[in-house]
């Protein structure tokens, strides 16, 4: 009984101790929005749609850039041994040595102190550029050893071509890191900064070493692509019937194999390529005559070993090429 007098009276105190306290404390609702949020917001998105987005800024403009360390990153990060002072030259394009004079000139200073103590990337870019097309043409030559020079030259162009070596420039960091006059870095600066970095390899690690940068960033880049996307063959059966001649093979036969809705909006034919009765290839198409046109590429991409389901390229090691004897089309 005593101990449960206690409790209670202890409760009871605690009671009226809380009453006291919430009649001094007042509540207050927040809706955790400001009266002025609304207003600035549409000023905002105003003033964004009369004056556009703001340029975009060079990461060597903004806080936390520390380009020495970030040149040396470059090196690491791609496991190449490069000369930090051949580095940072292929970077150094002429437009942004330009461009410093003349800002240097427009602050009121002499000629002395204008003057820069930069070399520009004129020479590395030339050497990387020739050395670029000397190893694809190589490479090319040696892995696919039936294609003619036309198609040789179709296949470099397309790799040493602006899109292509801007997209692995972009994908690799070198953009960040190019001085330029302009931003964003025209695409034609870009190409020629790339193959700058191309040639500060060759000079620093030697041609086996960027023979393998060019082939493990530049080469991947065939991956999917087709034959006839990178080489425009106007007549593919003519091509085909110069090949089989020199092959001393039959010359092909084109024989409607099936058809579909013939009589519809949406045709479809097959029209397969026979050689000594054996067919050589087939393509489908809308009409007879352009049927007749894929099966010749077929047969064309069959010769010259460029097929979809061609081996994948091994790297692992470096290849020692044999040169093969010619095989005919029908092996194939």
């Amino acid at each position: 009984m005593a101990s449960r007098y206690i409790v209670n009276r202890g409760m009871l105190t605690l009671g009226i101790h809380y009453q006291h306290v919430c009649r001094n404390v007042s509540f207050t609702q927040i809706r955790e929005k400001k009266r002025w949020m609304k207003a600035y917001t549409i000023l905002m998105e105003r003033k964004l749609k009369l004056e556009g987005p703001p340029p975009p800024k060079p990461r060597s403009q903004k806080p936390n850039w520390d380009y020495h360390a970030e040149v040396q990153a470059f090196s690491s990060r791609l496991h190449e041994n490069f000369s930090l002072e051949l580095l940072k030259t292929a970077f150094v394009n002429p437009c942004y040595m330009q461009s410093e004079q003349k800002r240097r000139q427009m602050l009121g200073m002499d000629s002395e102190t204008t003057a820069l103590v930069l070399r520009d990337n004129i020479q590395l870019s030339t050497q990387g550029l020739g050395f670029t097309r000397s190893f694809m043409t190589d490479w090319c030559r040696a892995s696919f050893p039936s294609l003619p020079n036309e198609g040789v030259a179709a296949v470099v162009g397309h790799l040493t071509s602006s899109a292509v070596v801007c997209h692995v420039a972009r994908n690799l960091g070198i953009e960040e890191l190019t001085m330029s006059a302009e931003f964003p870095i025209p695409d034609d600066v870009l190409h020629s900064t790339f193959l700058a970095v191309i040639g500060a390899l060759q000079e620093s690690s030697g041609a086996e070493r960027a023979g393998f940068f060019l082939r493990d960033f530049v080469v991947t880049e065939l991956i999917g692509k087709d034959l006839f996307d990178m080489w425009t063959v106007v007549d593919p059966m003519g091509l085909l019937v110069e090949e089989l001649t020199r092959r001393k093979v039959s010359l092909p036969e084109p024989r409607l194999i099936r058809s579909a809705g013939a009589s519809t909006v949406l045709p479809l034919y097959f029209v397969g390529l026979y050689s000594d009765k054996k067919l050589l290839a087939q393509g489908p198409g809308e009409t007879v005559l352009a049927a007749e046109e894929e099966a010749a590429r077929v047969a064309l991409r069959k010769l010259y070993g460029f097929t979809e389901n061609r081996r994948p390229s091994d790297f692992s090691q470096p290849q020692q090429h044999q040169h093969q004897a010619t095989r005919s089309i029908t092996s194939n």
